[in-house]
């Protein structure tokens, strides 16, 4: 690793990035965040505006809806929560 902060793990036998940017769709407001592994998060308070976040429809978890990255389930092509 050439100074690369990014994580990943194995989940399920695949390898998943474990870091999200969520991006605030009210402020614009941007922060990278670790992932739970065992859990989806369904609320995210932005930091700036303090906007609660809920997954868009369709979607498990806030880092699939406004995350750069989306949850280790669904990047293992597994069923989410």
């Amino acid at each position: 690793m050439h100074g690369s902060c990014n994580t990943s793990t194995t989940h399920n036998g695949k390898t998943v990035e474990l870091n999200s940017t969520i991006t605030c769709p009210e402020c614009g407001h941007q922060k990278e965040e670790t992932m739970p592994t065992d859990a989806c998060q369904y609320f995210y308070e932005c930091e700036n505006c303090k906007t609660i976040l809920k997954p868009l429809q369709g979607d498990c978890c806030v880092y699939c809806s406004y995350g750069t990255v989306k949850c280790p389930p669904i990047q293992a092509n597994e069923n989410c929560c």
